[in-house]
């Protein structure tokens, strides 16, 4: 899905951010990353992207897509 501005929730400060991808500022700030994840859903869902979601650790832990795959994953942990 490349070129399609991908999500990142990310740390920041002692907060948690959205950004796009490639993108030098954060979209949005939020005190919980449940918050910042829900935000950064729909932002991935509307621009038929990717959500990737940092841990507490710096590591990304999760990642969803949210586009038109024709071959979707048989994981299905959602």
């Amino acid at each position: 899905m490349a070129n399609k501005d991908n999500q990142y929730v990310v740390r920041h400060g002692d907060k948690w951010a959205v950004r796009g991808e490639n993108k030098s500022r954060v979209a949005k700030t939020f005190d919980t990353q449940r918050d910042a994840i829900s935000y950064g859903r729909e932002r991935a869902k509307s621009n038929s992207s990717e959500l990737r979601i940092q841990g507490k650790n710096g590591k990304f832990r999760d990642s969803d897509s949210y586009g038109n795959d024709p071959n979707p994953p048989k994981d299905k942990k959602h």
